[in-house]
């Protein structure tokens, strides 16, 4: 029997910005596992989390996961989706204060103090920030496509030829072919071609532009996150041909977490945007099985 994913949309304030949430869940115990996702530099929460492809219904890492018995939250940044843009070019730092922001909403409509938190690119970057910065209120990590030094990616070799440009705008254009890059640029077929036709419609619906701070941090300002200085149970998740890093760069900074419970993943098949790949079941399933593992004992 089917169950009814059920949605609402909320609120954060931050100073005096405002910043746009959305949930969703299942009904069942009132008190469930939060799931807190972070997206990254080039669109939206919804747009890359509850994407609705036309004539596919299993896109929505939202309602997988809340099907499977997670509160899952997602959050638009500053200068981002449905949120208050602003002159600033919503940095990784400014992520932070961002998701502080949000899990005070988390915290008042649901009770829990602290949840599970999921990052992808620069939005991993945001949510080890902020684990290192919170470490109270971050029960899990999942790192996905993630960086730390940057040492030898060939995806932010390319973007550093734009570096003056992203030191002097605040805002950088987009438009339908940036978006049909991103699925293309490391590995060409690891995705449906139906899939970025659907995300440049949802992100070029709200905006024809996006902040430029996390490309800025990620050219110019690596590493942002000391791994030494988050201490909950992490997982590393990529692509088998993701851009972004080497695998060499996260396997430095997954032996300097000071954690045991740690887990390092390549799949196969992969590229740099997972939860909309052809592979994303695979890709959910080792995620879900990372976050519903036991806290060892002894």
């Amino acid at each position: 029997m089917s169950v009814t994913v059920r949605s609402s949309e909320h609120w954060a304030r931050k100073g005096e910005v405002d910043l746009y949430m959305y949930r969703k869940w299942v009904d069942g115990p009132r008190t469930r596992p939060v799931l807190f996702l972070v997206h990254g530099s080039s669109f939206c929460a919804r747009t890359g989390y509850d994407l609705a492809v036309p004539g596919r219904d299993d896109y929505s890492m939202m309602d997988h996961f809340a099907r499977a018995g997670f509160d899952v939250w997602t959050l638009d940044h500053e200068g981002y989706g449905r949120s208050t843009v602003t002159e600033r070019n919503s940095d990784i730092a400014c992520g932070v204060e961002d998701l502080r922001a949000g899990m005070e909403v988390v915290r008042r409509e649901t009770g829990v103090d602290r949840a599970m938190l999921y990052g992808a690119s620069s939005g991993a970057l945001r949510a080890a920030a902020y684990a290192a910065a919170e470490p109270a209120r971050v029960e899990r990590l999942v790192l996905d496509a993630f960086v730390w030094t940057g040492e030898g990616s060939p995806t932010l070799a390319k973007r550093r030829e734009q570096l003056d440009f992203w030191r002097s705008n605040s805002r950088r254009p987009v438009d339908r072919a940036f978006f049909h890059s991103i699925f293309n640029r490391d590995k060409p077929g690891t995705s449906e071609p139906a899939v970025a036709e659907a995300l440049a419609d949802a992100e070029l619906a709200l905006t024809d532009s996006v902040p430029t701070g996390t490309y800025l941090d990620m050219c110019a300002n690596l590493p942002v996150v000391d791994p030494t200085t988050i201490h909950c149970p992490v997982q590393i998740v990529r692509g088998e041909h993701d851009g972004i890093a080497t695998e060499d760069d996260l396997l430095a900074f997954y032996r300097r977490l000071p954690t045991k419970d740690k887990h390092f993943v390549v799949l196969s098949g992969q590229a740099h945007v997972g939860p909309l790949g052809l592979n994303r079941h695979r890709f959910w399933h080792v995620i879900r099985a990372f976050l519903e593992l036991a806290p060892g004992r002894g």
